[in-house]
């Protein structure tokens, strides 16, 4: 199967989800849920704990605005992400400002530039393509691991929680976001969870985890003026026994 998330369009679509600003996003007249939705890679790592942190992982980081904003309380921050794509642009934001083009309908598109947020040293975050299911050997272990709508997009989940409890070390901090949103095109059936997905992934994890919460987190995802994608991811913390 191709990987969708090496395209242009999904480029664009995830520059403008990650640093986006609201008016360049949504429509006039846009209802609250909507903006409610906004700054998703902002608000998934702030469920990690507060404090200063050696080393943070973030599993999934598309085009690394949760990576960044991890930085700012971690003194090194990993991105990992299966897309070339995404990862050769989160990368380029760390020298500067990032053209893409936004699309509005048709042929009809708008220049916008990505940059990092005031307060980032990107000095601190590093990237590069890998396979969460299939991580290299050497990548060591974690104060904080971040990994947001990634699991139901592998197609052997089982393989990256199987992997968790040595990327986390003891007294660390584990983020999960999933939609729960499981698709036969990335996962077949047979390595969907049973049941709910919050009870698969304690049965999975607590033997090395202990469970703290779950809370829903909107995200939005504009694909053109006049069309978005509004949906619930669910968000869990655990720390490392």
């Amino acid at each position: 199967m191709d990987n969708p998330y090496e395209s242009d369009k999904l480029l664009s679509e995830y520059l403008l989800f990650h640093y986006g600003a609201a008016d360049e996003i949504l429509p006039a007249g846009a209802p609250a849920g909507m903006r409610e939705a906004l700054d998703f890679a902002v608000r998934t790592p702030g469920h990690l704990g507060a404090g200063r942190v050696e080393r943070a992982l973030d599993l999934g980081c598309a085009v690394g605005r949760s990576s960044y904003e991890m930085s700012r309380a971690a003194a090194e921050v990993i991105g990992i992400d299966f897309s070339h794509a995404f990862v050769r642009a989160a990368a380029a934001l760390g020298e500067g400002p990032l053209r893409y083009r936004r699309l509005d309908e048709g042929h009809r598109q708008t220049p916008l530039e990505a940059r990092l947020p005031a307060g980032i040293d990107p000095g601190r975050v590093s990237f590069e393509q890998g396979d969460a299911m299939a991580l290299r050997g050497d990548l060591g272990d974690f104060d904080r691991v971040h990994a947001a709508n990634l699991l139901c997009r592998l197609a052997e989940p089982q393989r990256l929680l199987d992997r968790l409890p040595a990327l986390v070390r003891a007294g660390g901090e584990l983020v999960l976001a999933t939609p729960c949103t499981w698709l036969g095109e990335f996962t077949r059936p047979d390595n969907w969870p049973e049941g709910a997905t919050l009870d698969w992934l304690k049965d999975a994890l607590q033997p090395a985890f202990e469970f703290d919460h779950a809370t829903d987190e909107p995200f939005l995802i504009r694909e053109t003026a006049r069309k978005f994608q509004w949906t619930l991811s669910q968000v869990s913390r655990w720390h490392r026994r």
